[in-house]
């Protein structure tokens, strides 16, 4: 049993011996000498160890390793290896699709307004819409407000009363004298005047939001939809070869086809559309074709 002990004692010295002589060789210094060949004159020296090269060996590896990896995962170097893609394809492809799809939208409803004006200018009939209206009305009204108090009541009624008897000539440019009535579609401010010279066909009235918009005259939806100019808008044919549009609504209260008379609310007003810079009511009207300045005809 002591000769067993011993022998262990004796083994364990031999490694232990090893080890500090491999330690030994890790710590000897060593002088790297950098010499002109041709005048053997020493330029650069330099004290390393064994165990310094390592350290600096293993380091250098590890800071490369992980500047590797920030290159490919977070630069744009990454689209130069093979097998990766540019990191922002993928958005800047959903983006296009979305624009091709809004502007898809906006060229139908665009075409389709363009052919229901022609056919009201030459008198055929209007194109009948295939698509569905759910899409382009939003269906969730518990946002809008039209609660009125009784004095609010009163006070429109009395208002209607004054202004029922009140005709005025009709100034179309076809000379008609007949007088017309024109309920005023919402009441505000205009902030933006008629100017054919600039392709501003109609006024803007600022209202607040929520505001109901209501037909001028009896007459003919001809045209529901939404665009990404003028938002949600809507087209009334009228008696006379006449046409009301209002746009930049939130909601469209009335389908195509339908018949509304003069104050009936037909809209909400809004802030869609492109077009737009806040909650108002871009209102025009159109006598065979030709667009007018609806304030001769209105008092806003």
């Amino acid at each position: 049993m002591a000769g067993v002990t011993q022998l262990q004692i004796t083994m364990l010295h031999e490694k232990e011996n090893r080890r500090k002589r491999y330690i030994r060789k890790l710590k000897v210094k060593y002088r790297l000498v950098l010499m002109d060949d041709a005048t053997l004159e020493q330029k650069i020296s330099f004290r390393l160890t064994p165990l310094n090269v390592f350290l600096a060996t293993g380091t250098i590896s590890i800071v490369m390793i992980f500047l590797t990896i920030y290159i490919i995962a977070f630069t744009q170097l990454r689209e130069y290896i093979p097998g990766y893609t540019d990191v922002g394809l993928s958005r800047r492809v959903y983006d296009l699709q979305q624009k091709a799809d809004s502007l898809e939208q906006a060229m139908v409803a665009r075409d389709l307004l363009l052919q229901n004006i022609r056919a009201v200018i030459t008198g055929n009939d209007v194109v009948p819409v295939t698509h569905s209206e759910k899409s382009e009305t939003p269906s969730n009204y518990s946002a809008i407000v039209n609660a009125r108090s009784a004095d609010d009541s009163l006070l429109r009624v009395e208002v209607e009363n004054a202004d029922r008897y009140s005709l005025r000539p009709s100034q179309n440019p076809g000379g008609n004298s007949l007088a017309l009535i024109y309920y005023t579609p919402v009441k505000g401010f205009v902030t933006n005047k008629f100017d054919a010279t600039t392709k501003h066909f109609g006024i803007d009235i600022a209202a607040p939001h929520n505001e109901a918009v209501k037909a001028v005259r009896d007459g003919t939806v001809l045209y529901t939809g939404w665009s990404i100019e003028t938002g949600y808008s809507i087209m009334i044919q009228h008696s006379g070869n006449e046409v009301s549009v209002y746009k930049h609504n939130s909601a469209i209260l009335k389908k195509q086809g339908e018949a509304v008379r003069a104050g009936d609310p037909v809209a909400i007003i809004g802030n869609s559309g492109e077009f737009t810079t806040g909650p108002h009511l871009h209102f025009e009207l159109w006598k065979n074709g030709v667009p007018v300045d609806p304030e001769q005809f209105i008092q806003f």
